[in-house]
């Protein structure tokens, strides 16, 4: 039988932000594309009064149409009230409230659904727990990141995604390094599996590069950086390395605050003239600026599994990356790539240096990333909702 799934999640695109939460997304396109799962999602955004422009960021959130359907899926998008200040720790009761009514409208209309399947441990997956609860359905919770690696942090929110974790009736984490991490602050390790992120083969793929590059009006050895411009991106650490990369040129894909301090940096250093901000850059197009550039710079200071290092292998393109979390896990091979020795711009010199030493067949670097399919992350999720409801329905008939 199909099974029937609600996927929980803030991390969601929609019709104003169409790459937010992609990888959440991509992974779950490919589940129901198995067959074997279909999905409602309820996807909720931030409350706030006004889509004017003028308001920037929060206009966006605005604008975010209450229900759509995207790639054939169904998605629903409740307001929740973001509290400044105490936000962190009452998030995941108003997130969770908020959702209520909105599932139990999909619960009315006849999607009677089996579980829950929620991407983000807090506060995401922390909600996801108080409406399993509610609706009596088990729940999966999928550690992405920061959600691990970074809001332990805060003790309020520590120990909420601690009862999350016990409570949830089954954990999946993207990389082994976010397990090991989930271990250490006191999750029971069989309760956790770890199913990395997969790439898409299809839309990210070769294709003819000096016509990229005479596309974009790329010359010489141009690197690519794309993620949102905030500072665990670290995209300052690669223009900072360009005084010492003369011959080098960067491109920068990706929106967010740290706009206008990147602009500011790039001038102070005098490499303003070899840095390019693209702006937002859809994911339709980025296959085109990951087959034009000479390498793809991943600099952040923490990552789950970086769906950008893949993407870039797939069409062929190596990478230079931050020794951080789940991206050793990616990058394996010398075919895919050079880890910096260090988080600095030095240590991205020195990376560099050795790619170019070094640089691998863009042909045996599309060939590794065809061994990150999504095939095998896609069974390891039917295989554990499988057991999970097996489960539970073996005690509803032992209770019997």
């Amino acid at each position: 039988m199909t099974m029937k799934l609600l996927t929980f999640s803030t991390l969601y695109p929609n019709a104003e932000q169409p790459n937010h939460g992609i990888f959440v997304e991509t992974r779950l396109r490919y589940l129901v594309a198995s067959g074997k799962v279909e999905s409602r999602v309820v996807a909720p955004v931030p409350w706030f009064p006004s889509g004017n422009p003028r308001f920037g960021h929060y206009a966006t959130l605005a604008r975010v149409p209450q229900a759509e359907t995207r790639n054939g899926l169904s998605v629903v998008h409740p307001r929740y009230l973001v509290v400044p200040r105490v936000g962190m720790n009452v998030t995941p009761y108003l997130l969770a409230r908020s959702a209520k009514a909105a599932i139990g409208r999909i619960l009315d209309e006849g999607y009677d659904f089996d579980a829950i399947d929620a991407h983000y441990f807090y506060p995401d997956g922390v909600a996801a727990v108080m409406l399993g609860k509610y609706f009596n359905r088990p729940v999966v919770i999928t550690a992405r990141g920061t959600d691990i690696n970074l809001i332990p942090q805060f003790p309020r929110p520590r120990r909420m995604i601690l009862d999350a974790a016990r409570q949830a009736d089954g954990i999946i984490t993207v990389c082994q390094a976010l397990k090991d991490e989930m271990v250490g602050l006191g999750v029971r390790a069989d309760s956790i599996t770890p199913l990395r992120n997969g790439v898409d083969l299809e839309r990210f793929q070769p294709i003819d590069r000096a016509a990229a590059r005479t596309a974009l009006g790329l010359d010489g050895f141009t690197l690519l950086s794309v993620g949102l411009l905030d500072p665990r991106k670290a995209h300052d650490l690669i223009i900072r390395a360009l005084p010492a990369l003369p011959d080098v040129k960067l491109l920068i894909a990706g929106i967010g605050p740290e706009k206008k301090n990147l602009e500011t940096l790039a001038r102070e250093l005098g490499v303003s003239s070899r840095v390019t901000l693209l702006g937002a850059v859809p994911q339709t197009e980025l296959k085109t600026y990951y087959n034009a550039a000479d390498a793809l710079v991943l600099a952040s200071s923490r990552e789950g599994w970086a769906n950008v290092l893949l993407e870039a292998m797939a069409c062929g393109t190596p990478v230079v990356a931050s020794n951080v979390w789940g991206t050793p896990e990616v990058v394996a091979a010398p075919e895919a790539g050079v880890l910096m020795p260090e988080r600095t711009p030095e240590g991205l010199v020195q990376a560099l240096a050795q790619l170019r030493a070094n640089y691998p067949d863009h042909a045996a670097t599309r060939r590794y990333a065809e061994g990150f399919g999504w095939q095998p992350t896609t069974q390891g999720q039917i295989d554990l909702f499988q057991a999970i409801l097996a489960k539970k329905n073996d005690l509803a008939r032992k209770a019997a």
